[in-house]
């Protein structure tokens, strides 16, 4: 993580955001209220949270699949 739980809790981030890309969601709430939350503004900090989020969870997704081969892997080789 590089957001710290003192920059994320200055921020006011809600606890359910505060994880691997906290460090982007901090600059694009930060311009949201300072455009008003307009639609067409923001789009390169969006893009590049909503880039971040969608990383983060195929990391997690990599990290399962390996984690279940590997249980699948233990668990054959105990029955064989």
């Amino acid at each position: 993580m590089i957001a710290t739980q003192k920059e994320m809790a200055e921020a006011k981030l809600p606890l359910g955001y505060r994880d691997y890309c906290a460090h982007l969601l901090i600059p694009l709430n930060k311009c949201r209220i300072e455009a008003w939350y307009l639609p067409w503004k923001c789009e390169d900090e969006k893009h590049a949270f909503e880039k971040c989020q969608y990383d983060d969870y195929m990391r997690r997704m990599r990290l399962l699949a390996k984690r279940k081969k590997k249980e699948d892997q233990a668990k054959t080789e105990i029955d064989a």
